[in-house]
């Protein structure tokens, strides 16, 4: 009986080895990269996407909670990503192709659903280079990391 289930732990300690390095990964390199290019309060405007505008002259509390909303998130792709490759197993067999989609996805659902319902509300009219490079930007750190760790630790 102890022999049956070696097999499933396993199983689940690769599934969340896969999310987490998928999600860690993911979340650094997009956190790095947003704040480079607009700036290090980056982390405010996050955490004023729960708390409202007043986070964005937030202090070290909002800081702290916009790095952990920004890692929860991409956890939470990363998640997603695995689940649906347990089911879509083209997800594990072509992770550049669906990597490159899945990171396009992200950056979508970001700006049609996530930022819209954030207390921010956040909408467009976007500039067509702001969304080029945000879909490019986000194929690269977001969705090739995370297919990746799901096919190399799953």
């Amino acid at each position: 009986m102890v022999e049956d289930t070696l097999p499933e732990r396993k199983t689940k300690n690769n599934a969340l080895l896969a999310i987490a390095v998928g999600g860690l990964c993911a979340g650094i390199l997009d956190l790095s990269q947003a704040c480079i290019l607009f700036g290090w309060d980056i982390p405010l405007a996050i955490a004023a996407g729960l708390l409202g505008p007043k986070a964005l002259h937030g202090g070290v509390g909002a800081y702290v909670l916009g790095v952990l909303l920004h890692f929860f998130i991409a956890l939470s792709f990363s998640a997603f990503y695995y689940a649906a490759s347990r089911k879509l197993t083209f997800l594990v067999q072509h992770p550049l192709v669906c990597g490159l989609a899945y990171g396009a996805a992200v950056e979508q659902v970001m700006n049609l659903v996530v930022l819209p319902l954030s207390a921010l509300h956040a909408r467009g009219p976007y500039e067509l280079h702001d969304l080029i490079l945000g879909i490019l930007v986000h194929m690269v750190v977001i969705g090739l990391p995370i297919a990746f760790s799901i096919r190399r630790f799953a």
